[in-house]
């Protein structure tokens, strides 16, 4: 597939690199947008009068034309099931790769007690690994990113967001990471 994912943002360099470095390293560039400030978001006009840029996504052809477009809610996070469609539709080489690569489904056993629904970037997953680990609890792990019916559910969880990390625990629903709360539906407490 010829695509190529950015990062644009109107944060300096060092406040770029200390948020990927927070995430644990991410696979795509990075752009600072910083100086003359927010100079491509207002010419994709998407820079705020407050000086931040709306969340957005943008797709354009190899020709540079822009193809698709979309601003979300600052609190909402982009569904990659939606970019991922809208590429099969502009690009034969994409929509070929989506067929050879299926997503995939993680059903969690019955025998798992606790699932965490999570990612491999997220600062808070981290803490709950670790959290988890220190009280020798067993859980079972499901990658939001590479499972989009997990991710399906979490958004059910979560009212639409992709919220991580999430449990289920015997059931019983959280969202985020809450040491007081996992440590009451855990029976620590």
């Amino acid at each position: 597939m010829q695509t190529h994912v950015l990062g644009l943002s109107v944060d300096s360099i060092p406040t770029l690199k200390a948020w990927a470095e927070s995430l644990g390293g991410i696979s795509y560039p990075l752009l600072s947008d910083f100086y003359p400030h927010g100079a491509v978001a207002k010419k994709y006009g998407v820079l705020r009068k407050e000086g931040f840029s709306e969340r957005a996504l943008f797709v354009i052809d190899k020709s540079g034309i822009l193809r698709w477009a979309k601003i979300y809610d600052i609190d909402t996070q982009p569904v990659n099931d939606e970019l991922l469609d809208i590429l099969t539709k502009i690009d034969p080489q994409a929509a070929a790769w989506a067929a050879s690569h299926p997503l995939t489904s993680s059903t969690p056993p019955s025998s798992a007690a606790v699932v965490m629904y999570c990612t491999s970037w997220c600062p808070a997953c981290r803490r709950a690994r670790v959290y988890l680990d220190a009280r020798g609890v067993e859980y079972l792990e499901i990658d939001i990113s590479r499972d989009r019916e997990a991710a399906a559910l979490v958004r059910a969880w979560a009212n639409g967001n992709e919220t991580t990390p999430t449990f289920n625990i015997r059931g019983k629903i959280l969202v985020g990471f809450d040491e007081r709360k996992l440590d009451e539906a855990l029976g620590f407490k």
